[in-house]
């Protein structure tokens, strides 16, 4: 039987999109064999694992406002444009509490992308327990260069994990997920362009020359991988969501209305494509359908 994976890019709070896509996913009872998840797409997609539907929403939207959760206060103060001590351990542990014993109990497998500040390298670990370990790894892979202290956790120390690999696609399909549903936070169409922070880079992050180095190049990885998705993609072998348009939020977004609306755009895409994605889903283990879709889904994952 085919193994499903769910990728998940990150893009901040672009990722509210996926988020709305997660929680239509826990509506219809979808599971997954495994996730991967690169930055937001970690912090974020953990929620599906846990089966906190309307969790990430309900807490983006109290505290998108307070400056210890994301602002430049946080940066001048901590090191860090989303706190550290706030978004990975005072918010799971006591303001909106991360169902760990769900989280340790799903057998869904959920991978994080990190990336190693000294070789540029991508780290793809598995997280298995929701301990304060768990979240430092989440911190990695969702600290961005510039505005993030690297982040030491296991026996590397780490930046965000889409420096080196946005879209973990390759490494699902590595890890022999053969049929995989890939989010983006993107439109259709769009190229990266080489970063215009890259001279402050080289300033900053010059006692990492590896990690500058593949920051130079990141563009040309990315929008390769872009390729090889649209690739996949045309095949059959993958199912791909992305936004129809530019979504109304950026990385950063204080407004709990916009907030709102880039969920709904990713709930609306899952409800407008969920007769695609039931059949992709279950095609090739089924001769026909049952009656009742969702129970058919739930069978075969």
């Amino acid at each position: 039987m085919a193994k499903t994976g769910l990728v998940l890019e990150g893009g901040a709070m672009r990722g509210l999109f996926t988020v709305g896509l997660l929680d239509f996913f826990m509506e219809q009872e979808i599971g997954f064999d495994g996730i991967a998840g690169v930055s937001a797409g970690a912090a974020f997609g953990c929620n599906l694992k846990s089966r906190q539907k309307g969790r990430a929403l309900r807490y983006n939207m109290r505290f998108c406002r307070d400056w210890r959760y994301c602002s430049w206060r946080s940066l001048w103060r901590t090191g860090d444009l989303f706190g550290a001590e706030f978004c990975y351990h005072e918010l799971p542990e006591k303001l909106d509490l991360f169902d760990k014993k769900a989280f340790e109990e799903n057998p869904c497998l959920f991978y994080l992308v990190c990336t190693d500040v000294h070789t540029a390298e991508p780290c793809y670990h598995l997280c298995t327990k929701a301990d304060e370990e768990c979240f430092e790894w989440m911190r990695a892979s969702a600290s961005m260069p510039l505005v993030s202290r690297t982040v030491k956790v296991g026996n590397g120390e780490y930046l965000d994990g889409a420096l080196s690999d946005s879209i973990p696609l390759r490494f699902m399909q590595k890890q022999r997920f053969e049929r995989n549903v890939v989010i983006l936070t993107q439109p259709a169409g769009y190229v990266k362009k080489p970063s215009r922070a890259m001279p402050l880079m080289r300033v900053l992050l010059r006692k990492y020359p590896a990690l500058v180095k593949a920051l130079e190049k990141r563009h040309i990885l990315y929008n390769e991988t872009l390729e090889y998705i649209a690739s996949e993609e045309k095949k059959g072998n993958i199912f791909v969501f992305r936004p129809e348009g530019q979504l109304p939020v950026d990385r950063i977004c204080h407004d709990p209305e916009l907030i709102r609306k880039t969920y709904d755009l990713g709930y609306g895409a899952g409800k407008k494509r969920w007769d695609e994605l039931k059949a992709f889903l279950t095609r090739g283990n089924f001769k026909s359908h049952s009656k009742n879709d969702k129970d058919a889904i739930r069978k075969e994952l």
